[in-house]
């Protein structure tokens, strides 16, 4: 019995160390890559925004940015961010608690999101999502150890281009960009369309009567067994905060609509936002 009980605590040691090995390796990785999306961002100090930069754009739209903040100061280079909250994958998957890091560049438009899933406190997975040179790509590790998840594809640049447009509102002086057009639609809502090189994602925007962004909606590519389907997609917001002077959401959800009904799949806490600070955490 003595003998069992050793064996069995050599190979809980021997996994743990291997878990631990991978987390490491993992970390590493993901702080090449956010090096190397900051080196390849425009380093030049972003011009002064002014309200002759809203003159054109829809009038809730206008709302929006002023309630942000963003007038008066420089549009942002870069961004990076620090969140908690928990994922599922489905509607009879179990909740999964996480907290992650992302970083994004504008010129380019370009992002690195890396979580880490837990159940009962315990990591199940490691989470590294991006868009960089035109391509997303989705990897995640089970403990740090073997991939589980290694997507990439047309689907997968159109996902994360429409995600990252909708992030946008966290460094929301991109949405002056010259890759960015506005089409107004109402007086509380207008279509907002990225392009980056070969791919363009439409999107509406919702806002309250102080300028509050209230909920994004677009068509984006959702992973399925087999393949992906195109889905209408939302992030409703649920909270906002003060972040360097901007108000931001701070709270939200992500839901895809399907035709069997609604599934919230994502709950999200925003912790720290910062501005034009070009390096990991």
């Amino acid at each position: 019995m003595r003998i069992v009980l050793r064996i069995v605590v050599a190979v809980l040691s021997i996994l743990g160390i291997a878990a631990l090995w991978g987390i490491l390796r993992h970390r590493r990785q993901i702080d090449g890559e956010v090096r190397d999306l900051f080196a390849r961002a425009d380093g030049d100090a972003g011009p002064v925004v002014t309200e002759e930069d809203l003159r054109d754009l829809p009038e809730p739209v206008q709302r929006y940015l002023r309630y942000s903040g963003v007038v008066g100061r420089p549009v942002a280079r870069t961004a990076r961010l620090k969140q908690r909250g928990r994922i599922r994958q489905g509607e009879d998957s179990p909740w999964m608690a996480f907290t992650a890091r992302e970083y994004y560049t504008v010129r380019p438009p370009a992002f690195v999101w890396e979580a880490t899933t837990t159940i009962s406190g315990l990591p199940v997975a490691l989470v590294r999502d991006r868009y960089t040179d035109g391509r997303g790509h989705m990897l995640v590790r089970a403990a740090g150890l073997a991939p589980v998840v290694d997507a990439y594809g047309e689907e997968m640049d159109q996902g994360a281009l429409m995600r990252y447009l909708n992030e946008m509102m966290w460094f929301p002086s991109a949405y002056l960009g010259e890759n960015v057009s506005w089409q107004a639609i109402d007086d509380a809502s207008a279509a907002v369309t990225l392009v980056d090189g070969q791919h363009r994602v439409t999107a509406t925007m919702h806002f309250d009567a102080e300028g509050r962004v209230t909920t994004f909606d677009g068509r984006r590519n959702r992973t399925v067994p087999g393949g992906y389907e195109l889905e209408t997609w939302s992030t409703p917001i649920t909270r906002y905060g003060e972040f360097g002077g901007l108000r931001l959401p701070s709270a939200g959800q992500g839901v895809w609509h399907l035709a069997t009904g609604d599934l919230p799949y994502v709950e999200i806490e925003v912790l720290e936002v910062e501005q034009d600070r070009p390096e990991p955490y």
